[in-house]
């Protein structure tokens, strides 16, 4: 049984590294792709976790493969596929750090990924089944992620969905929002970021997008605010929980480090998000704070993914 499993895309983030002696831009090689950095988060702080998705038979797809493995994260259900070419993003970092993207995926080995593809004996067996939404902007993957979703789904897996927009790699807004909207129906625990509030609910507020979704079955919302920390609700309680300021060198996975720490606090606590009190959603709120604190503070995604025992020693001593 794995605590956490992730579909969706797996590919190399080349990140602004200084200038080469002849002044030209140096990128660096970094692993990433939303549900991959989720389990490398969760895989740090120590729970199972497997990863459903494909990348190319190539350099690439090798590299980010050798990454999940030496993170543990198991890898039966990755394909390399020697037709496809493993999706590269090059990312265009701020003075403050925020990022912009450049896509190579015209099609990426990630939305190649098929319905007979899907590994049955990990989506029949997972405690919490996590997606976005890269995973919907094409097909065969948008079908396979449909298919992944309702199979982890009858088998008793808490369903978990960050949508994590992405303009360049739909074909328009309206596009964008039908497809994140469809999936709503399935998901169990959701986090959005405050700038995809009316994309999912037609609301700009965090807090009342919040309510929306909770208000069409969602058992638990969560809305980050950047700096500012994020707002949780459940069906019965909302909390805005806020969060230390600390030196950002580099926001690339800043959202999936605080959703691994999220997602391993729910795991822990053995119970189902419809189930949480709001102490408890506030609190899992506040660890991963933490854990998305520490990882902002360090370049990359995946390589700056904290452990357990930092990420502990960071949560108390900010309590």
């Amino acid at each position: 049984m794995f605590d956490v499993t992730a579909l969706g895309e797996l590919l190399i983030d080349f990140t602004p590294c200084g200038k080469s002696e002849a002044g030209m831009r140096v990128f660096e090689q970094n692993p990433g792709g939303a549900p991959a950095n989720v389990l490398c988060a969760l895989s740090n702080l120590g729970l199972k976790t497997a990863f459903l998705g494909k990348v190319g038979q190539d350099m690439h797809g090798d590299f980010l493969k050798s990454v999940l493995e030496q993170k543990d994260v198991c890898t039966d259900g990755l394909i390399q596929d020697p037709e496809v070419f493993t999706t590269l993003a090059f990312v265009e970092l701020s003075e403050d750090g925020e990022r912009s993207f450049s896509f190579a995926r015209k099609p990426g080995a990630d939305t190649c990924l098929k319905p007979e593809d899907l590994n049955d004996v990990i989506l029949k067996n997972t405690k919490v089944f996590h997606f976005g939404s890269l995973s919907l902007t094409d097909e065969p993957a948008r079908s396979a992620t449909l298919a992944a979703v309702r199979r982890a789904k009858e088998a008793g897996a808490i369903i978990s969905y960050d949508p994590n927009y992405r303009a360049l790699l739909w074909g328009s807004r309206e596009e964008a929002m039908k497809q994140m909207r469809s999936v709503l129906p399935f998901v169990d625990v959701i986090k959005i970021s405050d700038e995809e509030t009316e994309l999912l609910t037609g609301a700009s507020s965090p807090e009342e997008a919040s309510k929306l979704l909770v208000g069409r079955g969602i058992s638990c919302a969560v809305v980050t605010l950047g700096a500012k920390g994020a707002c949780v609700r459940t069906n019965t309680s909302f909390a805005e929980v806020g969060t230390e300021k600390c030196t950002v060198v580099d926001t690339t996975g800043a959202g999936d480090s605080f959703w691994g720490g999220f997602l391993y606090r729910l795991v822990q606590s053995g119970k189902r998000p419809g189930k949480l009190s709001g102490v408890e959603a506030a609190d899992f709120v506040a660890f991963a704070n933490a854990v998305a604190a520490l990882c902002v503070q360090k370049r990359g995604a995946i390589p700056a993914m904290p452990y357990l025992n930092e990420v502990l020693e960071f949560y108390r001593s900010e309590q």
